[in-house]
């Protein structure tokens, strides 16, 4: 059985699949394919579970892949926090691209305004896709150890449980002053200037 981990990114999705990594008898991966296009954008191992924020942009590619044959989680934080992390990110991302791309905004827009846009989105997205789907779980990231608890239950996962829930004492691909603070203090300004430089934007 494969799982998938759908979510809106910065969510806690690279914490999940790093968790995952101490499951046996599932292989795991954040983002694998990608860059890959066509085919092999869908081609997963067996008994694999990924976590991947942009398969919410391909979900009836998802649905004929896999359908009702798969395990399905949808990875949730709380959207303000969500939100104001992808802000903090609207120089790079998906958060640029929600905005060009699909919105297609030219004027100036406050970031927090495009993530929020960003997150009521893709969450309608991914709520629609599960609606007829048999095997599915809302993972919230704030009750995540008791949450990882239940998903390993729900997949009969084997391996190491108490290595897997460390995972979620660490922070993994965080934001902000998690990211610099090992720089050298005047890079560590110079970071802190270009954040708040992008987040005007």
């Amino acid at each position: 059985m494969n799982v998938f981990v759908l979510n809106t990114g910065r969510c806690g999705s690279t914490t999940f699949a790093k968790a995952c990594s101490h499951i046996s008898n599932y292989s795991s991966g954040h983002e694998i394919n990608t860059g890959r296009i066509g085919r092999a954008r869908m081609e997963y191992p067996d008994n694999h579970i990924e976590a991947d924020n942009r398969l919410s942009w391909m979900l009836g590619r998802l649905d004929s892949r896999f359908g009702k044959d798969a395990f399905y989680v949808h990875l949730t934080r709380d959207k303000d926090s969500t939100a104001k992390s992808h802000a903090k990110r609207f120089s790079k991302g998906i958060i640029p691209a929600y905005k060009n791309g699909i919105l297609r905004i030219s004027r100036e827009i406050p970031p927090l305004k495009v993530a929020e846009d960003y997150h009521r989105t893709v969450s309608a997205n991914i709520e629609m896709f599960l609606k007829d789907k048999p095997d599915k779980m809302r993972f919230r990231i704030e009750n995540a150890k008791n949450d990882f608890v239940a998903f390993w239950e729900a997949i009969d996962a084997e391996g190491d449980l108490d290595a897997a829930l460390s995972e979620f004492d660490v922070k993994h691909n965080a934001s902000g002053k998690a990211r610099t603070e090992n720089l050298p203090r005047p890079l560590r300004k110079l970071a802190r200037r270009i954040r708040t430089l992008s987040t005007r934007r």
